[in-house]
């Protein structure tokens, strides 16, 4: 008689994009392929474009299962950006689920808080450092949304976003105030919140 196999997976879960003007909070759920290489592994802002391009390639090549959570500026702007980080955190582990990650799971998570509803859940500061599976979450995560960012920036180019990804650069706070705000700008952040308020009486007048 076969016993079913009652081993508990490994999920780290880590988030992108909180500190942005414009753009998606992004959160990745990954459970690492068997006998993976963890050594190529490191939190994604220690590595390179190009670096984790082919992390994410071996990471795909050898079966990682992994979900993206996505939740945009408008969900942010009513939510906060604590909240709509816990909130993408709680739909990348649901479309982990649905990739067929079932039974038990021990979830860590980078930061202070975990999600409600995770099973298992234990929130790290510095986890993205020290945590393979969280590790390879920073990486997922970071290239999702900076692939998303380019998307943008091909359907409007007055920001700049392929080289800032909405983060509040020079650049990106010179393009604001002389375009104002576009859709996907988080009307709610500092820097963004009085330009949006004359943006919204001009197009008034």
């Amino acid at each position: 008689m076969q016993h079913p196999n009652t081993e508990t997976l490994k999920c780290g879960i880590d988030e992108v994009g909180r500190g942005p003007l414009a753009g998606p909070v992004t959160a990745a759920a990954v459970i690492l392929p068997p006998h993976f290489d963890c050594s190529i592994l490191a939190d994604s802002k220690k590595l390179s474009a190009s670096r984790r391009a082919w992390v994410e390639l071996q990471l795909r090549e050898h079966g990682v299962r992994f979900g993206l959570g996505w939740v945009e500026n408008d969900e942010i702007d009513r939510l906060n950006i604590h909240n709509a980080t816990l909130l993408a955190m709680q739909r990348a582990f649901a479309e982990l689920r649905a990739t067929g990650a079932d039974g038990a799971i021990d979830v860590t998570v980078d930061g202070r808080f975990c999600p409600p509803g995770l099973p298992s859940c234990r929130a790290l500061v510095g986890a993205d450092a020290t945590i393979p599976e969280v590790m390879a979450a920073s990486i997922l995560a970071k290239n999702a949304r900076d692939d998303r960012m380019v998307q943008y920036a091909a359907q409007d180019d007055r920001y700049g976003f392929e080289q800032h990804k909405g983060y509040p650069t020079a650049a990106h706070r010179l393009a604001l105030r002389t375009h104002g705000p576009c859709a996907i700008h988080r009307r709610s952040f500092r820097g963004v919140v009085p330009i949006a308020a004359v943006s919204d009486r001009q197009d008034t007048q």
